[in-house]
């Protein structure tokens, strides 16, 4: 038994050894089975034929198929293209999404990037705003062709809006968009929050505004999310690689800048905050300044423990504040004092310079005029949220008693030319330049003959916004190369109750967005009881936007 045993496991050990060997040969087979079929042992010790099943192997794949939507915006795109292998593997890709194994694209299965779009039109337009509800009517109208849209923003929103109607949209170049929509006034379009520029105006949409600072995105319907879909595995082995914004509204990119017009805490609003208050003047649109980051005020007088008790119905051109006076200031949240005005000096050097004092106890700058020529030379320099911005000012109407000499005090003068140089060269170091002049006071809003000529210097010598500070009486608006121009907002805090025109006032409030001025926002208001702004109603906005637009350069 035992020399039988052996004998076996002889014939077992040599058919194991010889089986491969067969294998290479030509048809060569084992007893029952084929020269691939191993052998096992029963228990009974008798040699059994087991079918051989061969190992699967399946290849690793090489590459990882990506199909990038053509909406994606472009900072996104390059952003995805950047990335060059996934786990160790090269990345295809495939113009068809089915072939994919991942997708970007909007409204995906994982979202890590939101878009934010304005509805808006051209400047010169007198509504606000619309309901999304609307927008959507419009969206979908077949015949309309009255909303502005670039190709690859229309497949986007189209994951919000819906399916535009056939002849709803009219798809024009992201370069030509304002352009076009600037032929026909009436004309709405769509297009990015960061590819915004000032000849457009941003409509609410459902009363939101993206231009708001205090925008809560999940409460505004023109947000395109964008992210990926596809493998589960491979989506979230691709998530942590993708650098994407979070938005292309980011609020620590964007500086707000509020500027006004005339401020005179004289007179009439003098009186008014004795009687009333001294914070009374700015109870109806002091959060309009206070809101902003930076906001500005043009204070025409100065400050002194001489002035006289106020009287209303005084004749007399001579103007003071008393210092408790600059209580209205403080409410208000000024953040810088423009010194250009023809008053500073009525009550003498002394009094200017008491009143320069107290706008730096406070933390104020002041620009426009100064301690001397040397001081009333310099610009406000502003660096925030990544925005360069200066505000350059200058007299141009004199008298010259009024201006700064190497030894006094007063208001810068536009004489030297030193104020343009200034603006070439903040320029030239990155600032986005405000420039606002003094310029000879006209009762109407249409800019005198030489004034046009004027405000567009400075636009040459490199600022992007040039704004009259001199106008009692609102004036009109030009966009002029790359520059907006604003003759004059009118009074802000001024007793001049005389006329309709002289109670109107704007208070323009600029956004800057990523190193670019990017809109313009006009608030308007009446001036009451000597001297207390109220926000326009929806009627006297629409009576009084269409007056000035109409003398405007356009």
């Amino acid at each position: 038994m035992r020399k039988t045993n052996q004998s076996l496991l002889a014939l077992i050990s040599f058919l194991l050894i010889a089986s491969p060997l067969a294998a290479c040969g030509s048809g060569g087979t084992t007893p029952g089975g084929t020269a691939n079929d191993p052998l096992t042992v029963e228990p009974n010790g008798n040699a059994t034929v087991t079918p051989f099943q061969p190992a699967t192997l399946t290849p690793t794949p090489q590459t990882i198929t990506f199909w990038i939507s053509p909406t994606l915006p472009e900072v996104l795109r390059a952003s995805i293209l950047s990335i060059e292998q996934l786990d160790g593997r090269s990345i295809e890709i495939v113009n068809d999404p089915d072939l994919a194994r991942i997708r970007v694209e909007p409204e995906a299965e994982v979202n890590l990037s939101s878009w934010v779009y304005a509805l808006v039109a051209p400047f010169p337009t007198i509504p606000d705003g619309l309901t999304f509800d609307l927008l959507q009517a419009q969206w979908s109208d077949d015949t309309s062709g009255s909303i502005l849209v670039s190709s690859a923003d229309a497949e986007s929103l189209a994951a919000i809006l819906g399916s535009p109607g056939d002849q709803a949209l009219t798809r024009v170049d992201d370069s030509s968009i304002v352009d076009r929509a600037w032929e026909k006034t009436d004309t709405l379009g769509l297009v990015a929050f960061d590819e915004l520029e000032p000849r457009w105006k941003v409509l609410q949409v459902d009363g939101i505004s993206p231009l708001s600072k205090d925008f809560i995105p999940d409460t505004y319907p023109l947000i395109v999310r964008y992210g990926l879909s596809g493998d589960p595995a491979w989506v979230a082995a691709l998530e942590p690689m993708v650098e994407w914004p979070s938005s292309n509204r980011d609020p620590e990119r964007m500086t707000v800048v509020v500027m006004t017009g005339v401020t005179a805490l004289a007179r009439g609003t003098a009186w008014l905050m004795d009687v009333s208050g001294e914070t009374y003047p700015g109870r109806d649109i002091g959060h309009w300044l206070r809101d902003a980051d930076f906001a500005h005020i043009s204070h025409e007088v100065s400050f002194t423990y001489e002035c006289p008790i106020p009287d209303p119905y005084d004749p007399s051109l001579r103007f003071c504040s008393a210092p408790r006076h600059i209580a209205l200031l403080e409410d208000v949240g000024v953040d810088i004092v423009e010194l250009t005005g023809n008053h500073n000096l009525d009550y003498g050097a002394q009094a200017y310079r008491n009143s320069l004092d107290m706008y730096r106890e406070r933390g104020w700058e002041y620009y426009g005029g100064g301690e001397n020529y040397a001081d009333a030379s310099q610009p406000v320099l502003i660096e925030h949220n990544g925005n360069r911005i200066a505000l350059v000012g200058c007299n141009a109407a004199g008298p010259p008693y009024a201006l700064a000499t190497s030894t006094t005090p007063g208001a810068m003068p536009c004489t030297t030319g030193q104020s343009l140089a200034d603006t070439t060269r903040l320029r030239d170091e990155g600032y986005l330049v405000i420039f606002t002049y003094q310029w000879t006071e006209a009762y109407m809003s249409y800019p005198l003959p030489q004034q046009t000529a004027g405000f567009r210097l400075p636009v040459d010598a490199g600022a992007v916004i040039v704004q009259g500070s001199q106008a009692h009486q609102p004036q009109g608006f030009e966009f002029y190369k790359d520059g907006f121009i604003h003759h004059g907002p009118g009074n802000l805090f001024f007793d001049q109750m005389w006329s309709l025109e002289t109670r109107q006032e704007f208070v323009d409030r600029h956004i800057f967005y990523d190193g670019r001025h990017i809109s313009t926002e006009l608030l308007t208001a009446v001036l009451e009881e000597f001297g207390r702004p109220r926000p326009m109603t929806t009627s006297e906005r629409a009576t009084f936007l269409d007056a000035i637009f109409s003398v405007s350069s356009w």
